[in-house]
């Protein structure tokens, strides 16, 4: 299994809610169906490993171009 990724806010208040949810099926019964919450975990989860893996491109990108105008800086003078 993948690491998890760290979480905004918002994220952790929503897996909160659904595991929440889940607890309250769970002492419904154990034949009461939770797929779809652990779905919407799963896809919350699988969100944040996008968002993290958008911010190290970003962040790669932009290292970068400091160190393309550094260069280009160094080269003028």
């Amino acid at each position: 299994m993948a690491k998890d990724p760290k979480f905004t806010a918002k994220e952790t208040a929503q897996i909160g809610w659904y595991i929440a949810r889940m607890a309250k099926r769970g002492i419904a019964g154990e034949t009461v169906h939770q797929g779809d919450l652990e779905r919407k975990v799963n896809r919350i989860i699988d969100g944040a490993r996008e968002r993290e893996a958008r911010q190290a491109a970003d962040a790669a990108a932009a290292a970068k171009a400091a160190r393309k105008a550094a260069a280009k800086a160094k080269n003028r003078k």
